[in-house]
C-alpha cells in the first residue's frame, strides 16, 4: 500500500503529516514555509510512495468557506499542474487548531512549546489525516 499525505494550508507555513504504508497510524512529519511546499513535496514524492493527499478545508460555522480558501484554490490549482496523476481529497478542519492546541495542553507540554505555531500546524495537520482515516 502507498501513504496518504495531510497537508494543513496556511499562507505562511503548511503542516504537514503522513500514514505509515498500512495506512494504520497518522503521524506529524514536517511543517515547511509554504513557499517552498511544491518543492518539499516533489522530493518527498520521489521518496516515498503517496497515493492520496488530503487538503484542510478550512469553513466558518455557518458552512461558508473561510478567508482563507482564495489561498488555497490558488494553491490547489498549482498543485494539480505539478502532480497531475496526484488524486486530492479535501477534509474539513474546522476546529483542527483547537483540538491540536488541546492535545499539547493534555500531553503536558511546556507553554513554550505550546507556543510554537509550527508545531501546532503539524499537529493540525495530523488530526485532518486522522479525521479521513476514522471514516
Amino acid at each position: 500500500m502507498a501513504r496518504i499525505l495531510a497537508l494543513d494550508y496556511g499562507v505562511k507555513r503548511t503542516g504537514i503529516a503522513v500514514t505509515d504504508e498500512m495506512q494504520i497510524i497518522a503521524s506529524g512529519l514536517a511543517t515547511v514555509a509554504t513557499k517552498e511546499l511544491l518543492l518539499y513535496l516533489e522530493n518527498y514524492f520521489r521518496t516515498e510512495n503517496v497515493e492520496l493527499v488530503l487538503i484542510g478545508e478550512p469553513r466558518q460555522m455557518d458552512n461558508s468557506a473561510s478567508e482563507s480558501e482564495v489561498y488555497i484554490q490558488e494553491f490547489l490549482k498549482k498543485f494539480a499542474e505539478k502532480f497531475p496523476q496526484m488524486e486530492m481529497k479535501r477534509v474539513d478542519e474546522r476546529f483542527t487548531s483547537k483540538m491540536a492546541f488541546q492535545s499539547m495542553i493534555d500531553s503536558g507540554m511546556s507553554k513554550k512549546k505550546r507556543k510554537d505555531k509550527a508545531l501546532v500546524d503539524e499537529i493540525s495537520a495530523t488530526i485532518i489525516l486522522q479525521t479521513y482515516l476514522y471514516k
